[in-house]
């Protein structure tokens, strides 16, 4: 069965990283850009992952008294039998988590992606083939670049003021696309003077 791809916000979401080796510090570097507070617990952590600023580290085995108070939980350790049993616990405890390699020991999993500014692009094979997860997230790397992030936060920058100045769904549409199209072609941020002739245009 396809997973479902659900955006969620992990700010501030109280995150597990069970293990402390390379794919650790992968998950706990994914994890942090979209702003989970992490806590690792493994009797052996890379400085990678001590360096990651925020990141609370603990050497020590992982026991159960660990998940609590978790909403996210990775088991990334080099033991497939700890994974699961972390899996299992956590499933018991209706927490979200991911067993690297183990699909059948995951509730969630970590999709390929692209992130510029707020603008997001995940792809996922439902675990069947990371490769052709990464073959489309490289072909979709020249179309969402830095400036298409910039672009995307002026337009989030003008919403208030496009939905004072119409009446319609159809007219913000309108005018959102012309944004768009302009800054596009011009490969420019459009002015503010350039915004508010786009929204004049829509004004009976």
């Amino acid at each position: 069965m396809s997973y479902f791809p659900m955006y969620v916000d992990f700010s501030g979401k109280k995150c597990l990283v069970a293990g402390g080796g390379p794919v650790a510090f992968r998950k706990a570097e994914t994890l942090y850009e979209f702003g989970a507070e992490i806590l690792v617990v493994s009797p052996g952590i890379l400085p990678e992952i001590q360096e990651i600023p925020g990141i609370s580290c603990r050497r020590k085995q992982f026991e159960e008294e660990d998940l609590c108070g978790r909403e996210i939980v990775v088991a990334a350790t080099d033991d497939a039998a700890l994974n699961h049993r972390i899996s299992q616990a956590c499933k018991e405890r209706g927490i979200f988590v991911n067993a690297v390699d183990q699909k059948e020991d995951c509730s969630f999993i970590f999709p390929a992606y692209l992130k510029e500014g707020e603008v997001v692009a995940a792809f996922s094979s439902g675990g069947q083939s990371p490769a052709v997860a990464q073959y489309l997230k490289e072909q979709m790397r020249p179309v969402l670049t830095p400036y298409l992030g910039s672009l995307t936060s002026c337009l989030g920058g003008v919403r208030e003021t496009v939905r004072q100045c119409t009446k319609t769904e159809a007219e913000r549409k309108g005018i959102y696309k012309e944004i768009l199209s302009l800054g596009l072609k011009t490969g420019e941020i459009p002015s503010e003077q350039e915004i508010f002739s786009i929204i004049r245009n829509y004004q009976s």
